[in-house]
């Protein structure tokens, strides 16, 4: 594997916890023996998003207790889900002996507190606060942030929704993290009825790259690494502009458009990475279209940048496949490019495989 691939690639796609975190396997055992892999969860299982969650912090150079913090990171249940694995009324003892103090009050905090909120008032000020944020909750104490914590909590919140989120999210969740308007599921059935189309998220990226920015600027001394998406969290993503990927890579795959010829196709792809350059699988089909084509130069360009990019992210934009497929897919066709050899018949892209 070339040497810019980040190292924990392989470690993660192999499952070998031991070789990220020595200490992961005791605290996989114990999480997994409170049936996460057996509780629902949007785009799969609870089980499936916790280590989604860890391993993008994991690729993203996070120190160990915010890894910790995404692994964990809905157990005592959040606004959102009842998700209970611990109980933060009664033994929070038993997660701080195995995670940490730290890692442990970060994870509590990000449980009890009014993420939505949070997120709103991130937001609007477009800066991390200096004095920190308080955030009100009816009937209970407010829950105070130190200027560190809203960075934390931000870094963590990218990869939760980065992982999760698909349009049936964005048909449940409309106007996001807005307040949400209850609606009846008896009027809104098709929105409701789960896993929808599975497409990929319209709404959620533009969102997140403006709660990304503020991490640009963030104290040395914090050692909190800036992620790598969204040009390091530099760039702003419009709404237009996801939208409109969206839909242009949505008819692509769907074979919405001509098919006579791979013109239409090729134009929309490129249309879709020219609105938004942050998703790998538009990149990934024009590498499929280059191959054919024996356009071996675009193809090897196209497959590099969505591996660069599902690495940055660690989860798919299109979820319809695993992060660890598309990883894998994106290698194959790296390594066609390389070859200069791509099927020449339909039966032969079964039999495409991959080694070392």
């Amino acid at each position: 594997m070339p040497e810019h691939v980040h190292p924990l690639l392989k470690p993660l796609l192999a499952d070998d916890w031991a070789a990220i975190d020595p200490g992961l396997p005791k605290l996989l055992e114990l999480l997994f023996s409170r049936a996460a892999g057996e509780d629902w969860h949007k785009a799969g299982t609870f089980k499936d998003h916790l280590l989604g969650v860890y391993r993008t912090l994991a690729l993203w150079d996070q120190p160990r207790e915010v890894r910790l913090l995404g692994l964990f990171h809905s157990v005592y249940s959040n606004e959102y889900v009842d998700l209970k694995l611990f109980d933060a009324s009664g033994n929070r003892a038993e997660l701080a002996a195995a995670v940490g103090e730290e890692a442990e009050r970060l994870i509590h905090t990000f449980c009890i507190m009014p993420r939505s909120l949070f997120m709103r008032r991130l937001l609007e000020e477009g800066d991390l606060p200096e004095e920190g944020m308080a955030l009100e909750r009816e009937g209970k104490p407010d829950v105070l942030l130190s200027m560190k914590d809203v960075a934390v909590f931000a870094i963590a919140t990218l990869a939760d929704i980065a992982e999760q989120w698909h349009s049936w999210q964005d048909e449940i969740f409309t106007g996001f993290p807005g307040p949400q308007k209850p609606r009846r599921v008896a009027e809104h059935w098709a929105a409701a009825l789960w896993p929808g189309p599975l497409k990929p998220t319209a709404s959620a990226l533009s969102m997140l790259s403006r709660l990304a920015k503020p991490l640009g600027d963030m104290p040395p001394e914090w050692d909190l690494p800036v992620p790598p998406v969204f040009a390091r969290c530099t760039a702003v993503l419009e709404p237009a502009d996801e939208m409109a990927a969206a839909a242009l890579y949505w008819q692509a795959v769907t074979r919405a458009l001509p098919i006579g010829s791979p013109d239409p196709t090729r134009r929309a792809l490129e249309a879709a990475v020219a609105h938004n350059p942050h998703v790998a699988e538009p990149r990934l089909l024009l590498a499929q279209l280059a191959l054919a084509a024996g356009d071996w130069e675009a193809a090897r360009s196209h497959a590099e940048a969505g591996l660069a990019l599902l690495t940055d992210w660690g989860t798919a934009w299109d979820k319809r496949i695993a992060w660890s497929g598309w990883v894998a897919w994106a290698r194959i066709l790296r390594q066609s490019a390389e070859a200069r050899r791509w099927p020449e018949l339909l039966g032969g892209l079964n039999g495409l495989g991959l080694v070392g």
